[in-house]
């Protein structure tokens, strides 16, 4: 086959306080730039969905017609203008034809100014354009919000099984495997899903923990069962405020019986797990005491995951409750990352190196008991901010944060940095000049993506819950569009208009 390979990704949290723009695509913020045609061809290199995709296809003896890919990171609604102009792109070169089937690189929880389903529309139109005889497949995030449209206009639909998200290239490499499966079973092809009726917090998703982890187990061995091409699991993004927000559980295959039990299977048993989705969570200074105390005794670093100020979920790097907590706490050998404040960096390499300098941090997120941090801090290190993820999460990619400034307050470092980008790789610590592996305490923006690559060397990971845009539990969300009936956590109350 020929196939018409290319990808738009965007997680929406319709709470948060900054849209995604065209730009915001054009620089991927922790993401690969936007690339078109040929150039695309080097994400073979890195574990994005895409890369695994067009590998697997090439090594299947396809070949790929690559159109554009374009990513930015996590944050309120997508503009209409850039929804429009690069899905528009895609649209066109399928409008060319000269393709045999489609494959598409999507989050899966995209909402745009003008759309609730961003994807979902992308592949209603890719269906009216071409028609009901080309197959037309996608890779999803496991954080998906899979909506009736995108299951109705697509051949096939594979989530990724693992968060942090180590297998994105792998669930390329499946979605070239159901292409596979989808072309070879012609009219016997059949779908079923079940559409669970909790929201789930993102922190209890995590696969490395139970139940998250023996779910995506049950999963596996299902997907064994004979006539069953695929089955997937997305939790869902639980903020993104329109009625089809929520976990579903799908399946494919050619023996209908087998796909409709398995899917059945799997959902009872999310069902049933439910009282164990939701995890704890601690006050920040609650978070820090703790981690004191741990790394009191500990030769490797007690880690804080500043949870509701996670980039990768639609925060902005720039809440202050963490630092607040560390610096009223006089903890030592700590260190926090990476804070969006291009402002800081501008003044900071004002200051010089070995310098003092005064700034005011944050204080534009404009959630509630989050305000800026002032104080004097000493510019240890400046960096133009450019380096190579070495971590399981996106190894391999290039990142340009424009410029990075390494601070000092008491014993707290600070990494600031000009472009925002979740810390899920440890080289976004040692680009500020902290070497994460000699520190007490880290403190890292992120919710999960950052056990990849730190748990390794962690003594423990606590997760706090500082005032941000991303409410850790989504029954402290001002939900208003809800499908009515949906708890709003596990065990939680029903919505309701």
């Amino acid at each position: 086959m020929h196939i018409l390979v290319a990808g738009f990704q965007h997680e929406t949290n319709t709470f948060a306080p900054s849209l995604a723009g065209y730009d915001n695509f054009v620089r991927g913020e922790g993401f690969p730039a936007m690339v078109r045609g040929d150039d695309m061809l080097a994400l073979r290199e890195v574990n994005i969905p895409a890369g695994g995709f067009i590998n697997a296809a090439l090594a299947q003896g396809h070949t790929v017609r690559t159109v554009i890919w374009a990513g930015a990171s996590p944050s309120a609604h997508v503009t209409r203008d850039a929804y429009e102009r690069i899905a528009g792109e895609i649209l066109d070169a399928a409008r060319a034809g000269g393709y045999d089937a489609v494959y598409l690189d999507l989050h899966g929880a995209m909402v745009a100014q003008h759309l609730d389903d961003g994807e979902g529309e992308l592949l209603a139109r890719m269906r009216e354009i071409v028609g009901p005889g080309v197959p037309v497949i996608a890779s999803l995030d496991l954080h998906a919000n899979v909506t009736a449209q995108m299951l109705q206009a697509a051949d096939g639909l594979a989530a990724f099984r693992t968060y942090p998200h180590v297998d994105m290239a792998d669930t390329g490499k499946h979605a070239a495997r159901l292409l596979q499966a989808r072309a070879a079973a012609g009219g016997a092809w059949s779908r079923s899903e079940r559409r669970l009726p909790f929201l789930i917090p993102i922190n209890g998703m995590c696969t490395m923990l139970e139940p998250s982890r023996g779910v995506y187990e049950l999963l596996a061995r299902l997907e064994q069962t004979p006539g069953v091409a695929s089955i997937s699991f997305a939790p869902g993004f639980p903020a993104a405020d329109f009625p089809e927000c929520g976990p579903v559980v799908w399946a494919y295959g050619t023996d209908a019986a087998a796909v409709e039990r398995v899917t059945e299977t799997l959902y009872q048993r999310v069902l049933e797990l439910e009282p164990q989705w939701s995890p704890d969570f601690l006050e920040p200074a609650e978070a820090v005491r703790r981690a004191q105390a741990l790394a009191a005794g500990a030769s490797r670093p007690v880690v804080i995951a500043d949870t509701q100020d996670n980039p990768g979920a639609g925060g902005d790097a720039n809440t202050t409750g963490m630092l607040r907590a560390l610096v009223e706490a006089d903890a030592q050998n700590a260190a926090l990352g990476l804070f969006y404040d291009p402002e800081a960096v501008r003044l900071a390499t004002e200051a010089g190196l070995g310098n003092k300098v005064r700034l005011k941090l944050g204080g534009q997120s404009g959630v509630a008991g989050d305000a800026a941090f002032e104080g004097e801090f000493t510019v240890e290190t400046l960096s133009p901010g450019k380096l190579r993820f070495d971590g399981p999460m996106m190894n391999g990619m290039d990142v340009d944060l424009g410029a990075v400034a390494g601070l000092r307050i008491g014993g707290v470092r600070v990494v600031v940095s000009a472009t925002k980008s979740q810390m899920l790789d440890r080289n976004l610590f040692r680009v500020g000049g902290v070497q994460p592996e000699e520190m007490g305490i880290l403190v890292v923006k992120s919710s999960v993506h950052f056990r990849a690559d730190f748990q390794p060397i962690a003594h423990e990971v606590l997760v706090a819950k500082a005032p941000g845009p991303m409410q850790a539990d989504p029954a402290d969300l001002p939900w208003t569009r809800l499908q009515p009936g949906m708890r709003i956590k596990p065990l939680g109350r029903a919505f309701s208009y």
